[in-house]
């Protein structure tokens, strides 16, 4: 065999190992990839799509990537948790959205036919409402991968890693990192500072989740969800002494006994038929007091403490259940120890959001305090 032909060999030879060692570091690197159940999730292959079964993992992608909505082959329409005005700014971004089939919403039954339709190579469910282990195993036959992930329910403990697989299975894992040091960041300081705040000088806190929206009270938080937000700035949540789940029914006997040193109502534009708390882009100052007064005039409400004593703030309820949580936290430390955490400035820290992260940026304002009448 001459030198050239022996060469030639040769070099077919090592493009061979190097394909096969290609072949196996990608099989690797999707097996790397594990969602909050510990499964394996395979990573999108060029032109392959996602379904969300929750509006606010757009957001999440947005902060991740330029052309969310790009990545998705079908979604959940679930509007309002992302607010209408959102949904508005993502469409003049990217009308197609309008047009996308419609997957099952988390926290509703699970439609395996609607994702099938779809043909995604991704789908990313919730963690807490998800399909079935049947149902998932139907999919994973059918080719398509499935990623659990939580920004909502334990976001303390899943959110980052939740943000991070995404970056993961979309080829955008510095970006991931890059907001959840950002995020990291910012608690981290919150923390320090809590740590020196003694358990009797931690107040009690009452946050109403959507106010008004139905006529009976109370709807809190019990342990999760944003119950850890308000421990993690160093307040009591009334609702995590006798709600064991995220998320429950307060008796407005119970809220009046504990006379809470804070009241939070949530609320946003799908308050506004039932005269709550409403704020966003879409309402101007004057209307989010307006809802404010409304929500502390109720009988009962009208009473307590933190009433009395003007410790009222509305906060928009697509703001806490979000991947932007951070400027919620920081909105919560600032009203629950003002004296601490009086140089925050969690409108500085949306902008910034806003301005280094987000493909579809928040406008508008997203929570108040309440003014003297």
């Amino acid at each position: 065999m001459n030198l050239s032909r022996r060469s030639t060999l040769a070099a077919f030879g090592g493009l061979a190992f190097l394909a096969a060692c290609g072949r196996e570091q990608a099989g690797q690197g999707a097996t790397a990839l594990k969602d909050l159940r510990d499964r394996p999730v395979r990573p999108l292959p060029p032109g392959g799509k996602l379904t969300i079964d929750d509006g606010r993992y757009l957001i999440a992608l947005s902060l991740i990537h330029p052309d969310p909505v790009s990545l998705l082959a079908a979604w959940s329409g679930d509007i309002n948790r992302i607010s209408p005005d959102m949904y508005e700014a993502f469409l003049a971004k990217s009308p197609q959205l309008a047009t996308l089939p419609k997957t099952a919403q988390s926290g509703g039954e699970f439609n395996l036919e609607a994702i099938l339709a779809a043909s995604p190579a991704v789908s990313v469910v919730s963690q807490d409402s998800g399909p079935t282990d049947a149902q998932a195993a139907q999919l994973e036959a059918a080719g398509v991968s499935v990623a659990f992930i939580d920004f909502f329910s334990h976001p303390f403990e899943n959110q980052a890693r939740s943000l991070k697989l995404l970056g993961g299975i979309i080829g955008r894992t510095a970006e991931a990192e890059a907001f959840n040091a950002f995020r990291q960041t910012r608690l981290d300081a919150i923390a320090a500072k809590v740590a020196t705040i003694p358990e009797d000088k931690r107040p009690t806190v009452f946050l109403e989740a959507h106010a008004m929206i139905t006529p009976d009270c109370c709807s809190s938080p019990g342990k999760g969800n944003v119950g850890d937000y308000i421990a993690f700035v160093g307040g009591r949540n009334i609702g995590a002494d006798v709600l064991n789940q995220p998320f429950g029914k307060l008796n407005l006997e119970y809220v009046i006994q504990r006379d809470p040193d804070v009241y939070i109502p949530t609320g946003g534009p799908h308050l506004a038929k039932a005269g709550g708390f409403v704020v966003g882009p879409g309402f101007t100052p004057e209307q989010s007091q307006a809802g404010l007064r409304r929500v502390v005039s109720r009988p009962g409400i009208s009473t307590l403490k933190a009433v009395r004593e003007g410790r009222v703030h509305g906060l928009s309820h697509q703001l806490i259940n979000s991947p932007i949580d951070v400027v919620a936290v920081q909105a919560l430390a600032k009203w629950i120890h003002p004296e601490l955490f009086g140089d925050l400035d969690p409108r500085a820290t949306l902008n910034e959001i806003n301005s280094r992260f987000l493909a579809v940026p928040y406008r508008g304002d997203y929570w108040a305090d309440l003014k003297p009448a």
